[in-house]
């Protein structure tokens, strides 16, 4: 693992952060006392909510952590789409007796506030989703002695990561659960992202800087491979949201293992942008339809997503998931850390025994 990251964090594994309520201080506290990295999202928070679970997860753990934010978009998206695309939903907020969310509630998830905080009380780790920051503002966390991570779908998109100056780039293959990371959201590449040991080996060879592998890793044995092809670390989802501390719905965490949900597709029905969800009602039923449209679709079902948790349904629940999710664990954090260690191990272990013959 690269010095830059062994300073952190002596396991080559990182908790990915998962927005929504996921990534809680108690599921950061306990990937990094157990010698992983943790993290908490930012997104969807205010920047005084996103400063109370510093405080909290400091309180926790005096082990490293990181911090992430999503990059504000551009307004790219059709309001008469949307339009179109709330009259369809019109039946959902009837059946949820609640009332859709307002698309237009904000574009730059607080970005400019938060990051103010992030200046004046520094972590150890900002990571970056939905695009590259500013140099200045890459610039401005190291002055204050932060390390960051910027998230790359392509070798170009890694290109421009090592540019801006940052520190690390997590290159995140199409069977990643939750948002795609691209930079741009072009409708014309829906479909067609690049599988993670391919993007891995592109990516490794494109830039200079270390690279974080995410995409549907469950096992040491997978951690081992991406290793080997070249990354430094690994950074799971999917498996630390069935973690006892993991704030996902507990029918989220039951869903990942559940025969009903067979499989899982990558759909912008929830919030506009491309995301891999596993496949229910509504995934079916609006996928289809749903425009590029990311947050005015994100804030539109807002209010079904919760009236769907409240009601225990969760064929209306947006159930993130990497392609990995049949191979999830219901374990404490710190525990399933503890488990995948020996097993990278094990097959490092075994990829060297190979290598010798």
């Amino acid at each position: 693992m690269s010095s830059v990251l062994t300073d952190l964090f002596p396991h080559p594994i990182v908790q990915a952060p998962m927005a929504g309520g996921v990534s809680v201080p108690q599921l950061a506290a306990a990937v990094s006392d157990a010698g992983g990295l943790g993290f908490l999202a930012a997104g969807y928070k205010t920047a005084d909510g996103m400063y109370q679970e510093i405080k909290q997860l400091r309180g926790l753990t005096s082990r490293p952590f990181g911090v992430n934010l999503f990059l504000p978009q551009p307004e790219t998206a059709d309001p008469a789409a949307v339009d179109v695309y709330a009259h369809q939903l019109a039946g959902e907020a009837s059946w949820y007796e609640t009332e859709l969310g307002d698309p237009d509630s904000g574009r730059d998830d607080g970005y400019d506030a938060k990051l103010a905080v992030l200046l004046d009380n520094p972590v150890p780790v900002v990571s970056f989703h939905f695009g590259v920051p500013a140099r200045e503002v890459i610039d401005s966390l190291h002055r204050v002695g932060t390390l960051t991570f910027v998230t790359a779908t392509t070798a170009e998109e890694a290109r421009a990561v090592e540019r801006a100056g940052a520190d690390v780039v997590i290159a995140q293959g199409v069977e990643a659960g939750g948002h795609q990371g691209t930079h741009r959201d072009s409708p014309e590449t829906d479909g067609s992202g690049i599988g993670l040991l391919s993007l891995v080996a592109q990516v490794r060879e494109s830039v200079g800087i270390p690279v974080v592998a995410a995409g549907g890793i469950m096992r040491g044995g997978q951690i081992a491979a991406v290793c080997a092809a070249g990354a430094s670390a690994a950074q799971l989802g999917t498996a630390f949201v069935a973690a006892h501390e993991s704030g996902a719905h507990a029918l989220h965490k039951q869903a990942l293992t559940n025969p009903l949900y067979a499989r899982t597709e990558l759909t912008r029905a929830f919030t506009g942008r491309p995301a891999r969800a596993l496949v229910n009602r509504f995934l079916r039923e609006h996928g289809p339809y749903a425009p590029a449209a990311y947050p005015e679709v994100h804030h539109l079902t807002a209010p079904l997503r919760k009236a769907a948790a409240q009601a225990g349904d969760a064929q209306g629940l947006a159930l993130w998931a990497g392609q990995g999710h049949r191979m999830a664990r219901e374990l404490p954090a710190g525990q399933l850390v503890e488990v995948l260690v020996p097993e990278l191990a094990a097959a490092r272990t075994a990829l060297s025994a190979g290598g010798a013959r």
